[in-house]
């Protein structure tokens, strides 16, 4: 796997490029800022971005921004966005531009290697990888305008797991419930949420940004 990797701290990028090559991933490039990480993907055309969501001049949006350029560059451009705080708006932006293989995670679980080489792995294979801080302070913001009001609380759950990129077999696990199960309750999500099947449509993702945007 070749990434890039777009961090303007000098110190945590040299980190992540030595946690990645412990993990067997090679870093083909390293930026300090945005238009940095534009000009790294189009030369490189890696598996996956690595992206620090506040990059200069203002530390505001600079990451985003940037790797929403490089997506439009290459659109099926894997991203994992690191940021150090819960930022409702860019992480609503990236996924609502296109759940399949992005995720969000707070820099503290960089500090887990295994979770993150994980959490690299699976949005690189076309994942939805969402820190469960994030989700969970997404859905406190949202309690009360939530149309997922109708779900029960193993449904809830389930579509919690869904949203930090589990499959069925690790929901199951997680929950200690059969996979049969675990399928019954995506089902009636589905259904809750008005979901139906549809050409073209990946009616798990379509849920999860339920989920995230409301």
């Amino acid at each position: 796997m070749r990434v890039v990797i777009a961090e303007d701290s000098v110190l945590l990028r040299e980190g992540l490029v030595r946690l990645l090559a412990d993990g067997g991933v090679e870093t083909v490039a390293v930026a300090g800022d945005g238009p940095g990480l534009v000009a790294a993907v189009a030369e490189h055309d890696p598996d996956l971005a690595v992206v620090d969501v506040r990059m200069p001049p203002t530390h505001t949006d600079e990451g985003l921004r940037a790797a929403l350029e490089a997506r439009a560059l290459r659109p099926r451009l894997p991203i994992l966005v690191l940021s150090q705080y819960v930022e409702e708006r860019y992480a609503t932006e990236l996924i609502g531009g296109g759940a399949a293989a992005v995720g969000y995670l707070l820099k503290e679980r960089v500090a887990d290697v295994s979770e993150f080489l994980d959490a690299v792995r699976r949005v690189a294979a076309g994942g939805t990888v969402i820190d469960p801080e994030v989700i969970g302070q997404l859905l406190s913001r949202h309690r009360w305008s939530d149309p997922l009001a109708s779900l029960t609380a193993r449904e809830r759950e389930v579509l919690t797991l869904m949203a930090e990129g589990r499959s069925n077999t690790a929901i199951a696990a997680r929950m200690v419930v059969t996979e049969g199960a675990v399928e019954k309750h995506i089902s009636s999500i589905f259904a809750k949420l008005g979901l139906d099947p549809a050409p073209g449509d990946h009616r798990r993702v379509l849920a999860v940004l339920t989920y995230l945007g409301r």
